[in-house]
This record gives structure tokens, C-alpha cells and sequence, in this order.
């Protein structure tokens, strides 16, 4: 799961969904300097990964992409699976995506000091170029996959993944639809004994 995901899936509470989001960059035990509700947030995050990395239908997904992407498949399919919430949205949440990303994106101004320094740095070529809407279409997705492939210096390739995307969509959506269900359900139970 990507950014989207990882944010939908926390819950009501900002700081929890803040945590869950920044959960990446922060390693080991460093979790313990920040608040409660962030702390819980990191800790949800990492109880998504370990469950989608074992998940057979995600597991699916990246075998399509893995002789051509090898390691990198994983988290392209993450990447695609955002899209396919983005572009579904309005069958999981009441609220309409755009608001939805608008008051993440506030909270994450409102606790600023609480985030990592890593996020810090991020968020504002995040809000500007507005990543978690432009995950809604193929070129947004594009864009985003480009971007990362240059952070590898381009070895990954994971610019090209978009054709996969197109020549596939229908396999990843159902896979995508199907995956949803079981971590919602997860994510739920791990939030209640958080």
C-alpha cells in the first residue's frame, strides 16, 4: 500500500494517519520519540506492510510485474493499488476525495513540529504537485513512477511500469478490489488493539 492507502486506512485520528503515512523513514525503535497517537500510527503501517507483502492476491499482482522489475515490483504494485483507490474512492469513503486530501494535507501543517524531518522536506513538492490526487489517472500514476525511478538514478525502471498498468488494468483492479477488503478488515482489528 501507498500513501493514499496508508492514510485511509488509519482511521479518524490525524496524528495516527500522520505516523502511518512518515512510517517509512523511520527505523528501529526511533518511533518511541514521537507521540502516542503517531507512535500508533507507525506501528499500523508496518502491521500493513508485513500483511500485504504476504497476501497471495498482492503477491499476484507483483509476479506479473517481477521478471522486469524484480525487488521494485512490490512497491509499483503498491503504487497502482493507490490508483485503483483514487480512481474508486467514492465506493469506500462518503467524503469526496479531494476534501478528503485537503484536510490531510492541513494536519499536516497544524503538527508540522511533530513530524520526521524526511516529511518535512517532502510535503511541500508533495501538496504542490498534489500527488495523492493526481493518483486517480494512468499519467498521474506515470509522473509518480517516474519520479521514484529517477530517485533510484533511474535503475529501477520503474518509469515503464505504466504500460504494464495499461496492458493489465482490468487483472490489477479485480486483484486491487479483492486485496481491499482483507486489509480493511486488518487494518480495523489492529487499530482496536493499538
Amino acid at each position: 500500500m501507498n500513501f493514499l492507502a496508508h492514510i485511509y486506512l488509519s482511521g479518524e485520528n490525524d496524528l495516527i494517519k500522520i505516523g502511518n503515512f512518515m512510517a517509512d523513514g523511520i527505523r528501529g525503535k526511533q518511533f518511541e520519540h514521537f507521540p502516542l497517537d503517531i507512535q500508533k500510527g507507525i506501528l499500523l503501517h508496518r502491521s500493513i506492510d508485513t500483511y500485504t507483502d504476504s497476501h497471495d492476491v498482492f503477491r499476484q499482482s507483483t509476479k506479473r510485474l517481477h521478471e522486469k522489475y524484480h525487488h521494485y515490483a512490490g512497491v509499483i504494485v503498491d503504487i497502482i493499488y493507490d490508483h485503483f483507490l483514487a480512481k474508486n474512492w467514492e465506493k469506500y469513503s462518503d467524503e469526496k476525495l479531494d476534501h478528503f486530501i485537503n484536510r490531510f494535507y492541513r494536519s499536516l501543517h497544524e503538527n508540522y513540529p511533530d513530524l520526521s524531518e524526511k516529511t518535512q522536506d517532502m510535503m511541500p513538492y508533495m501538496i504542490k504537485q498534489n500527488w495523492l490526487l493526481s493518483y486517480q489517472t494512468v499519467d498521474g500514476i506515470h509522473n509518480i513512477l517516474t519520479q521514484m525511478d529517477r530517485r533510484s538514478k533511474n535503475q529501477s525502471k520503474m518509469q515503464f511500469a505504466s504500460a504494464e498498468l495499461k496492458e493489465f488494468y482490468p487483472e490489477f483492479e479485480q486483484e486491487f478490489t479483492l486485496f481491499f477488503e482483507d486489509i480493511k478488515k486488518h487494518s480495523n482489528q489492529k487499530l482496536l488493539s493499538l
